[in-house]
């Protein structure tokens, strides 16, 4: 049988690249993102080792379109989250960021390099903006209700960031203990809420 006899017996998604992105997210969770290869990728969606390049150019491109599909799920993610909450939204959003994170670990280190890395590619900056957009919107209707004080949403959403990824990256380091690590995250989030510095003119507990 040929090559493409083969690939013909062998592929019936009728979407190649949908089917292509689930065979590598599968490939991620299992072995990681370095494991990741078009070949195995392309083996488990049973078609030729050369028909993933007509929708990729290359590997990264392929690990885009994951990072691209995953973002998509963890829009999903936090909207569920944010809906089910009844305090603080900027809250329950970020401890829904550190959720992901621990439940899936691979899948936070490609968006790592893909979003907080030095460059972003292009294909991603839609699915960012919206999710940004998002996160601005819960800022403001917390700073609304009274639940965050006032103060440029820009500036709140950079700090809570750079609580969250952190908090993220230390537990996929394996810095803080995974038995522990959802209420460490919701502890140290409760105590950025609340502040670390003390009023002016008060020295004591």
């Amino acid at each position: 049988m040929t090559g493409k006899a083969t690939e013909r017996a062998g592929y019936h998604h009728g979407d190649l690249p949908a089917a292509l992105t689930a065979a590598a997210i599968e490939l991620l969770d299992e072995r990681g993102m370095e494991q990741v290869t078009v070949r195995e990728v392309a083996r488990r969606a049973g078609v030729s080792p050369g028909a993933p390049f007509r929708h990729f150019a290359d590997r990264q491109a392929l690990l885009t379109a994951v990072a691209d599909h995953i973002l998509a799920d963890f829009g999903e993610w936090q909207l569920g989250v944010v809906a089910d909450t009844g305090g603080s939204v900027m809250r329950a959003f970020g401890l829904g960021f550190v959720r992901f994170a621990i439940r899936h670990p691979r899948r936070f280190e490609l968006i790592r390099t893909r979003v907080f890395g030095d460059s972003r590619p292009a294909e991603l900056h839609r699915r960012l903006t919206d999710i940004e957009r998002v996160f601005t919107d819960v800022i403001i209707a917390d700073q609304e209700a009274g639940v965050l004080r006032p103060g440029d949403p820009a500036i709140v959403g950079l700090a809570g960031q750079a609580v969250v990824y952190g908090l993220s990256q230390m537990i996929v380091d394996g810095y803080l203990p995974p038995d522990r690590a959802e209420q460490l995250a919701e502890q140290v989030l409760d105590t950025f809420g609340l502040g670390i510095a003390n009023p002016p003119g008060r020295t004591g507990p």
